[in-house]
């Protein structure tokens, strides 16, 4: 049976309280670095244009098949960037309030960027991760 990865989540209490980790240290296994995980479909189309939420369900239900396909999920995630074409901080708290949620009580340590544009047509939303998956058996 592999090693199962080893995921601690830290909270310094002389820090504010945060709905997400400061930090994350994590055991043995092995690193999975994403590329950003856009808003497309099967066939390459953005989906829900002019849609934050929408979009941002889309990438994390694309950040999971990625996950899923390199050995990991969701839980063995340690860090996440997730950037939002949008100014408008409301947006960025609709597209975070969608990735907290997929994540569950499994709140690894994740920046929340506005940048003015991302790289496909009508795309508001991007999420990239790092986890770490056990080591495959000898």
């Amino acid at each position: 049976m592999p090693d199962e990865p080893d995921v601690t989540l830290v909270r310094p209490p002389e820090l504010t309280t945060a709905p997400y980790a400061y930090a994350a240290v994590t055991g043995p296994g092995r690193l999975v670095f994403t590329a950003g995980a856009c808003p497309l479909d099967t066939d390459g189309n953005t989906v829900a244009v002019g849609d934050v939420a929408g979009q941002a369900r889309q990438v994390m239900a694309n950040l999971v098949t990625v996950l899923q396909a390199a050995g990991a999920q969701l839980t063995d995630v340690v860090k996440t960037t997730v950037f939002v074409a949008s100014s408008r901080q409301a947006d960025l708290v609709t597209a975070w309030n969608v990735v907290r949620a997929a994540f569950g009580d499994h709140d690894a340590p994740s920046t929340l960027l506005g940048v003015s544009v991302l790289g496909y047509d009508d795309q508001l939303v991007e999420v990239e991760a790092t986890a770490i998956c056990p080591r495959p058996s000898s």
